[in-house]
């Protein structure tokens, strides 16, 4: 069953009297209980479409275009009021550096509690819930850590509570934005087991953003991929992964270091990606596309690959010709 629906979003950045188009006419859904990763370069828009599906844009950023659909509500619509009643027991988002998004004045439990309460949680409840959501995620010492200020917790324990601020409500979706980027492999290893038991025990779905493909390829069972605003190819993660239909993606995966590669170099991406002030008639990544042909530069197609696989590409596979 379809939980989220984003339809046709385009995200504008003003600078000066221009507005650039960030994010173009995306399109993408997430299934209840579904993990999804959404990957690609910094700067490609992942987190301005996090950060459009919970309302949530900075001042120079603004929606020019779509729906975002949860069930039949859209939230580009929705009021304020009722914004503040969908973040936190409907969706809620994980970001990137969790010592930014903790108080430092505030004790860890009445941070995590603080999401109950605000949705009309008694305050003793919320405090004796809290103390059973990381009984059962498995955080060592439970008692101790709320009690604790955030500056006394290693960072990647600071997000693992805020994974816990994120599950407690038991939303329908979390979207975790890069948040391993900033640990190192065995806490990044600990944060995807975390997601992946929120996943299973609660039945919460999750759209992971990461620039790690690696990551992602183990947590997710769909991913989206995207570049310059545009997402180029989607599918089961097994195959956007083994069989890269789109140049990009078979760059992107030729990037990752595997055991069964080693000794072989790296695949080196040239050029660099566009910035948001750059304009295309074509696929954004022909100028980088070693396969480009002059149909590129002036078409972005659609092409249904096989069931569950699209990817925007005149030659899709030629990767792998």
């Amino acid at each position: 069953m379809t939980l989220l629906e984003v339809k046709n979003l385009s995200v504008g950045i003003r600078r000066g009297r221009h507005c650039y188009t960030a994010v173009n006419n995306i399109g993408f859904t997430i299934n209840a209980g579904e993990i999804v990763a959404l990957v690609g370069e910094s700067g490609c828009g992942k987190t301005l479409t996090a950060l459009s599906i919970m309302r949530l844009l900075p001042p120079a950023a603004e929606i020019i275009g779509g729906e975002i659909l949860l069930g039949t509500r859209d939230l580009l619509t929705t009021d304020e009021k009722t914004l503040c009643e969908v973040r936190g027991k409907d969706i809620t988002m994980i970001f990137q550096e969790p010592r930014q998004s903790l108080n430092p004045l505030m004790r860890i439990g009445a941070q995590i509690s603080e999401v109950l309460e605000l949705h009309g949680t008694e305050k003793k409840t919320a405090e004796e819930t809290v103390v059973e959501i990381l009984h059962k995620l498995r955080f060592p010492q439970p008692q101790t850590i709320v009690k604790a200020w955030p500056h006394q917790l290693s960072g990647g324990m600071c997000q693992r509570v805020m994974i816990a601020i994120a599950a407690i409500g038991r939303p329908r979706l979390i979207i975790a934005d890069e948040p391993a980027s900033a640990l190192d492999s065995e806490n990044s290893n600990g944060i995807l087991a975390l997601l992946e038991q929120v996943n299973r025990e609660f039945g919460t779905a999750v759209l992971f953003i990461s620039h790690d493909l690696s990551l992602a390829q183990r947590l997710s069972s769909r991913t989206l991929v995207m570049y310059a605003g545009s997402i180029i190819e989607e599918g089961p993660s097994e195959n956007i992964f083994t069989m890269p239909m789109h140049p990009y993606t078979a760059a992107l995966s030729g990037a990752i270091p595997r055991r069964e590669s080693r000794g072989k170099p790296l695949t080196v991406i040239s050029g660099k990606a566009p910035s948001v002030e750059d304009t295309f008639s074509g696929c954004p990544f022909a100028p980088r596309c070693p396969k480009q042909q002059e149909q590129c530069t002036s078409a972005f197609p659609m092409t249904n690959a096989g069931t569950d696989r699209n990817v925007r590409c005149f030659f899709p596979g030629a990767e792998n010709d």
